[in-house]
């Protein structure tokens, strides 16, 4: 078949992996044959890794009463006749350049992406090459806030990079899209007297659709249409627009959906992890983090002409290399009083959204098959979120108690990491209780390992207060091992660790009274 002639597209990284710390689990499985020769045979070893790790399911599976049980218990592994069964039952009708159709081209389809990042480099018959940053995104499989700290950092050294005619892509559109953005947001706010700075969730098409890497005709046609369209344009005056830009008509290959709602929520998703961006206006307004003015204004000055590759080794080679400013460059907090921003955000949510909105949006969280659909939590990443709606639950129920979450968090108070190690995820006071409140999206058997010593520590901290000290401990599943790890710390030290589900914690907190009644042995 021959190849489909270069054009002009939008922007579009991937549908595969629109979640970036999905790409860290493919990546990890990995490891194990890094330098190896890639033959459809190591593929096959390959994807019996990625079954074995329950990050990929096949509908065989699903369909298979004895494999679906054992996907979702954590606890349980597949023997590896159960994964050569899979594969074998599992036909993939998948084709993809330079790969055989089936399982070598899903293989293509997984790891294609991370290949465009400059995470990992591959060919058939070829040495299977794990570069500097997709080294430093695999340390961060372990979920807390230093490994999503660097997780935000290899994101932000591979998408200052990423240019939408890379050796990896054909199109005719030529752009650094996040220094376009930066640039034209800076333009808009500098140039143009508009009242808010950022770009509205309706213009980011445009971006995905610019032609070039020219910001000040890109912020002089947001501005013009602003003046002739207003801040509310109907979809179709977008889209118009957005087809011009391309230069076609072709309504079945660039579908509506496609640019203005498909491609803008992964282009936010992707830029918003690398910390440079802040939403506002729930979820409408994309704008600069003032707390990452430093980084923003090196991105500008450093990486505002870059070189055009050709050759897609070379381009794998220049995006997997480090920029180690983007971890020296430290965040600017120092003006700012982070505790009231993060409390004034938090008393907004609990104000704007119900209690049966966070209900929803928690058990969204106790449920892998389930993504959220508003607007903003969406973008945030389970463990943050996790942290983030329990802190609005405990708020809304529990107005005279302080709340005080521990979760880093950009100029608009939205949380961007888990709470640092060390502390606990979220700190409450009673007049009569201080609590830790603690939450983790783990399943499995590591889950007490993981949390309940790291518990322990910050209640024996504290023991000596003349309050009621002890622990909410909330996960989608308790696993039996950390009930056994929860009983050893009441034997051992008198502390106390109360577990409660994901469901429970809902059903609990909507019909108790005070702090305390969390305590189940009163």
């Amino acid at each position: 078949m021959p190849k489909r002639k270069n054009e002009r597209k939008p922007l579009s990284f991937t549908t595969t992996m629109r979640n970036p710390e999905r790409i860290v689990s493919f990546l990890n499985c990995l490891i194990d044959f890094e330098g190896k020769i890639l033959t459809n045979d190591l593929i096959y070893d390959i994807i019996k890794n990625i079954l074995s790790k329950k990050i990929y399911e096949t509908v065989y599976q699903r369909n298979n009463k004895k494999y679906k049980h054992i996907y979702a218990d954590e606890s349980l592994d597949y023997t590896d006749e159960d994964l050569k069964d899979i594969i074998k039952n599992s036909s993939q009708n998948h084709k993809e350049s330079g790969f055989e159709k089936g399982w070598p081209s899903r293989f293509d389809t997984f790891y294609k992406f991370s290949k465009e990042l400059g995470f990992v480099y591959y060919e058939i018959n070829k040495k299977i090459e794990i570069s500097e940053s997709g080294h430093l995104l695999i340390k961060t499989l372990g979920k807390n806030s230093d490994s999503t700290k660097l997780l935000s950092r290899v994101f932000l050294n591979a998408m200052v990079k990423y240019n939408t005619n890379n050796p990896f892509r054909r199109n005719l559109n030529s752009n650094t899209p996040l220094v376009l953005t930066l640039e034209t947001i800076n333009i808009l706010k500098n140039n143009y007297n508009w009242e808010k700075s950022g770009i509205y969730r309706h213009e980011i098409p445009f971006i995905t659709c610019w032609q070039n890497n020219n910001s000040s005709k890109l912020a002089e046609f947001i501005n013009s249409f602003r003046i002739k369209h207003g801040k509310k344009p109907s979809n179709e005056t977008v889209y118009s627009l957005c087809l011009e830009l391309l230069e076609s008509d072709n309504t079945k290959r660039f579908k509506i959906n496609q640019i203005l709602n498909e491609g803008v929520d992964d282009f936010i998703r992707k830029f918003r992890i690398t910390g440079l961006f802040s939403l506002r206006g729930m979820g409408n307004l994309l704008d600069v983090n003032k707390f990452e003015i430093d980084k923003t204004e090196y991105v500008l000055e450093k990486y505002n002409n870059q070189e055009i590759f050709d050759d897609e080794y070379k381009f794998y080679e220049y995006m997997g290399q480090i920029d180690e400013n983007f971890v020296k460059i430290p965040s600017n907090y120092i003006q700012y009083n982070i505790n009231e921003i993060r409390q004034r955000n938090l008393e907004k949510w609990a104000k704007d959204l119900t209690k049966d909105e966070i209900y929803q949006e928690l058990k969204v969280l106790g449920n892998k098959n389930i993504a959220s659909k508003h607007t903003v939590l969406k973008f945030i990443d389970g463990p943050i979120r996790f942290e983030f709606l329990t802190s609005i639950a405990l708020k809304q129920h529990f107005p005279s108690v302080d709340i005080s979450p521990n979760y880093p968090i950009d100029d608009e108070g939205m949380p961007t990491f888990t709470a640092m190690g060390g502390i606990g995820d979220i700190e409450v006071y009673s007049d009569h209780d201080r609590v830790l409140v603690e939450v983790t999206l783990i399943r499995n058997r590591n889950q007490g390992s993981i949390e309940i010593p790291a518990i322990t520590r910050h209640l024996k901290s504290i023991v000596g207060v003349n309050m009621k000290i002890y622990s909410i401990f909330i996960a989608p599943i308790i696993h039996e091992d950390t009930k056994y790890m929860i009983g050893y710390t009441k034997n051992r030290y008198g502390l106390n660790i109360y577990d409660y589900t994901i469901e429970d914690f809902v059903k609990s907190i909507s019909k108790f009274e005070k702090l305390s009644d969390f305590c189940f042995d009163n």
